[in-house]
């Protein structure tokens, strides 16, 4: 069976900019709806943790020559795949800028009974826009897609410190990702992630060697100690991980 998760709360959301969408081919010469622009979470990608205080915002410019109607109104971002479905839509609030032009905008608020996805989820999301002109006019479709991921979180420790130049500094972390099934982070296994470091009279980061991360997520390796700086991993991230990097560890070189 599918399972599946709805909910969205209706607010006046502040404008966004910039958009992260793949966006669908137009469908402009079917309706006199002309869709301007659509910005999801203000052109990031949407990332959840493992709480439930989450929220995102998909707003839609549009226009008609007899303007948009503040009825019919419906927005949507859902992902299928095999068996799970997941879906956060809701009525926007539509706000006509012009005779012509309106902004609808959609706020989601996770809460109590408005759940996180599976984890085989995270990814691209469609995009559905519902939006009807004064005079009739329809638009509705799958306007694009916009990346779902789960949270990523890093950790660094260099040691020991202070160390005797030329001695081996031993750089130890744990890269992990929000698993919305269990509701925990859980290692975030086989990944590749950046040692980077930067002296302490420098502002530049650079990349020392690349670490995989073990069956649970653990990252360790060693360095020679030449000279005083900062120690972090940097992790680019994937398609259902968003990057994350550490701040500098110090390590006092005498």
């Amino acid at each position: 069976m599918r399972s599946a998760s709805i909910g969205a709360v209706l607010t006046g959301a502040l404008a966004l900019c910039g958009s992260a969408l793949t966006v669908a081919p137009a469908h402009a010469a079917e309706t006199g709806v002309e869709i301007k622009k659509v910005s999801v979470n203000g052109g990031k990608s949407i990332v959840f943790g493992i709480s439930r205080t989450e929220s995102f915002t998909i707003s839609v410019t549009a226009s008609d020559d007899s303007g948009i109607s503040k009825d019919g109104a419906f927005l949507q971002i859902e992902r299928e795949k095999g068996d799970d479905y997941w879906s956060y839509h809701g009525v926007p609030s539509c706000t006509a800028s012009s005779t012509t032009t309106s902004t609808c905008k959609l706020t989601v608020q996770l809460e109590r009974d408005i759940d996180l996805p599976r984890n085989t989820l995270a990814g691209p999301w469609n995009v559905y826009v519902q939006l009807s002109s004064k005079d009739g006019d329809l638009y509705s479709d799958v306007y694009g897609t916009h990346p779902v991921k789960r949270r990523s979180t890093l950790n660094v420790d260099a040691s020991p410190e202070p160390v005797a130049k030329g001695k081996t500094i031993t750089v130890t972390g744990k890269l992990a990702r929000a698993n919305w099934d269990r509701y925990v982070y859980a290692g975030y296994t086989y990944q590749s992630v950046q040692l980077q470091f930067r002296p302490k009279d420098s502002s530049t980061y650079t990349t020392v060697k690349t670490v995989k991360t073990d069956g649970a997520g653990k990252l360790r390796t060693g360095v020679t100690a030449n000279r005083d700086g900062y120690w972090r991993w940097n992790f680019a991230g994937t398609a259902t991980t968003p990057a994350v990097r550490t701040a500098g560890d110090f390590v006092d070189v005498r």
